[in-house]
């Protein structure tokens, strides 16, 4: 048994003979026992940096006695009174021992936390923290890291989460089935876990997986965890305990089918969502994903509509329709009845917020049909649309269509962006699949620079009425390539470059906005090549904006593809779905010449570009392809989809799935890398960073040999 420290083995000693049973009170306690107990009993709900505050902030000039009845009384939460009276008075003494420590350790420090997806409910995915700087990041280490492979009823290969780190705890999303955890952020120790057992629900979810992460929010002193489950239930735990709230919804628990517009002649239910809700102050503010529209079932769907929630309760607050009802505004822009039975248009991208213009901004997807419109006709409104609603009330403020009659899955696929430049100005950003960033006025939703409706190619697909012109900025200049022409063939060497010459020769050209074509046209043509790809520019990783310099960072991934239109037939009653074809490759390299993914700073004050460089190294597939022997290579970039992360002194990317399993540090002003620190996989979700007792981390999940981690970075306690 370990003595008790000064007074407090006094003060306890009386405490016990007041409060405990004559063959307790007789014994020492032992606090050895008692650090057990906390382990296993308290750690769920009380972290020991916050038992020190709370024992300084609440319990100070009590007696001792008092703080044990109270622990008596009420631990553990599930099951008060539970433990022996000896294992409360260990309890007690190592709860009051560890009060008396923290007085001869080092201070505890702040807390700087991360508590949304991208930070803070703005998306700028930035943060002002600078212990880890240029001088030491490259001494950054795992500080731990947890196996996330035995989560879930199978193994998931590739976890895409950012933690959140918010009241002292680390949460992620783990698992197909989208579990829940809560660490120690120093340690890493597990401190409760939450499975969402949905059963059927979870069978027929058209968005399985762990997700792109949670939200958090607080008042007072109650805070709550909030997750979109696989089989769509919106849900609410204590994040101190990870229980259910009882008081929200039905016992923590609201669902998230109810109430939806359905898609006639349609017994599925093809709706879910793989993104975290987003919390405006006491609003929750819900989207909506279907299954992948490339080849859709019908032209009928479920729609996605948007909702708000109270945050307290769960009570529904609003709904906005993304396809309008008859007579509600923008239901001119759906020709025919086409708006009835339309579905899709849900937000499955994360949304942005500024709570003093009480406002959210909804980057709104693409409607039923991802290549193929004639079910639709009109310019669809607010299918592909930026939309600014009063977060309070659901009422939209202002919008702005991006793409008129989208046939090209051109969803908005990534967060807007809300910057105060060092002017004053409040703007928005929205990037987009197809390389360019719209810029507006976030209160008033008027353009920063012109945005010019530009008369583009038509499609002469069967039935297609495809739109005349699309809204295209004056600035910033698109920040990956746009079309597809002989001059973008590969042309390492004449061999390689000739091959291309002669693979290309099935399929039509393009530029921007160059419509899908038939897999087997009357011209003899196979479809037509198009770049970028509906993966590629920016997806849902989005950018990242500073807000000292001005500079917004932007990955983008250049990949190409190939719109070819063939009959729905079995597969769907559609007219034309798209085509399944592989090939476009010259022996094993990419049918384009490099880089095959950027990262581009942009100056939102001119518009200008300042730098841009290949996001990763050259893969080895490439440098080491017998075709390419004796040929030097630039340094690529590769086509994976990468997530940034700034901070007050540093610009951190990794090389996304499948790429080295590295993070890198690079210089803000030029681009150049600083540093490249190890990891034990390719970065698979986004990197997040924040300080926890005065030290700072950095939290990503990176995934290798089918399997994934949790992994938690800092500097060595001589670098700090």
């Amino acid at each position: 048994m370990l003595p008790l420290k000064g007074d407090i083995g006094r003060i306890l000693s009386l405490a016990l003979l007041a409060a405990l049973p004559l063959q307790v009170f007789s014994q020492s306690a032992d606090l050895d026992n008692g650090a057990i107990v906390f382990q296993s009993y308290c750690t769920r709900c009380h972290l020991p940096l916050e038992m020190q505050t709370r024992l300084s902030n609440d319990w100070a000039g009590k007696p001792d006695a008092e703080l044990l009845q109270r622990i008596t009384a009420t631990m553990p939460g599930e099951n008060a009174g539970s433990l022996t009276p000896q294992q409360y008075a260990d309890v007690t003494a190592f709860v009051l021992n560890m009060a008396d420590s923290s007085d001869e350790a080092a201070p505890a420090g702040r807390e700087v936390e991360w508590i949304s997806m991208n930070g803070a409910v703005d998306a700028a995915r930035y943060s002002p923290l600078d212990q880890i700087n240029a001088d030491n990041v490259a001494t950054l280490k795992q500080q731990w890291q947890l196996d996330l492979g035995n989560f879930g009823p199978t193994t998931e290969g590739q976890n895409v989460t950012t933690p959140l780190m918010a009241g002292g705890r680390l949460f992620a999303t783990v698992g197909v089935t989208r579990d829940i955890i809560a660490t120690d952020p120093a340690s890493g120790q597990l401190l409760w876990l939450w499975r969402a057992q949905e059963g059927e629900r979870f069978d027929k979810a058209p968005r399985k997986g762990s997700g792109k992460g949670l939200a958090y929010w607080r008042e007072g002193g109650e805070e709550r965890i909030l997750t979109v489950t696989p089989g769509y239930y919106l849900v609410a735990l204590n994040a101190r305990t990870g229980l259910p709230v009882e008081a929200f919804g039905a016992g923590g628990w609201v669902d998230l089918q109810e109430g939806l517009r359905l898609g006639p002649g349609r017994e599925d239910l093809d709706i879910g969502l793989s993104f975290p809700p987003l919390v405006v102050e006491d609003v929750i503010i819900v989207g909506a994903s279907h299954a992948l529209s490339t080849r859709p079932l019908a032209a009928e769907n479920v729609k996605g509509d948007i909702r708000g929630f109270d945050a307290r309760t769960g009570k529904l607050l609003w709904t906005f329709h993304t396809i309008p009802e008859k007579n509600e505004f923008g239901s001119e822009t759906w020709l025919g009845d086409s708006a009835s039975y339309t579905g899709n248009a849900g937000v499955w991208a994360p949304m942005a917020a500024d709570p003093e213009l009480d406002m959210v901004y909804l980057p709104v997807e693409t409607p039923t049909g991802d290549y193929y419109g004639a079910d639709r006709p009109g310019d669809n409104l607010f299918g592909n649309s930026l939309v600014a609603l009063n977060y309070r009330t659901g009422e939209m403020q202002w919008y702005f269509q991006l793409t008129h009659h989208d046939i090209w899955d051109w969803d908005l696929p990534a967060a807007p962006i809300l910057a105060d430049l060092p002017d004053g100005r409040k703007v928005v950003v929205q990037l987009t699949k197809q390389a360019m960033a719209y810029v507006f006025d976030r209160v008033t939703g008027e353009p920063v620079w012109d945005i010019i409706e530009t008369p583009v190619p038509q499609s002469d697909v069967p039935g297609e009425q495809s739109s005349a012109t699309q809204p295209i900025p004056s600035k910033p200049a698109p920040f990956d390539r746009q079309g597809f022409g002989v001059a973008d063939l590969i042309d390492y060497t004449p061999a390689l470059n000739a091959k291309a010459r002669e693979l290309i020769k099935p399929f039509r050209l393009s530029e921007l906005f160059t419509p899908p074509s038939l897999a087997a046209d009357p011209d003899g043509t196979q479809g037509t090549l198009h770049l970028p790809h509906a993966t590629g520019g920016a997806n849902w990783q989005g950018g990242a904006y500073d807000p000292d310099s001005g500079l917004l960072y932007v990955p983008s991934r250049t990949a190409l593809t190939l719109m070819g239109l063939v009959p729905g037939g079995d597969a769907s009653s559609v007219r034309y779905i798209q085509g399944l074809r592989g090939g476009l490759d010259v022996d094993g390299l990419p049918l384009f010449a490099p880089p095959y993914g950027r990262i581009t700073a942009i100056d939102l004050a001119s518009g200008d570009h300042r730098w841009w460089i290949p996001n990763a190294d050259t893969p080895a597939s490439i440098a080491n392809h017998p075709a390419l022997a004796g040929v030097e290579l630039p340094r690529t970039g590769n086509q994976n989809q990468v997530g940034i992360l700034l901070t007050k002194t540093l610009l951190l990317a990794g090389e996304g799935p499948g790429g080295k399993p590295l993070l890198r540090a690079h210089d803000k002003t030029t681009g150049a890398i600083v540093a490249e620190i190890a990891l034990p996989g390719s970065q698979t979700g986004t990197p997040m960073t924040f300080e926890h007792q005065g030290k700072q981390y950095v939290a990503l999940t990176v995934s290798a040999g089918g399997r994934s981690q949790l992994v938690v970075l800092a500097l060595p306690a001589t670098d700090q």
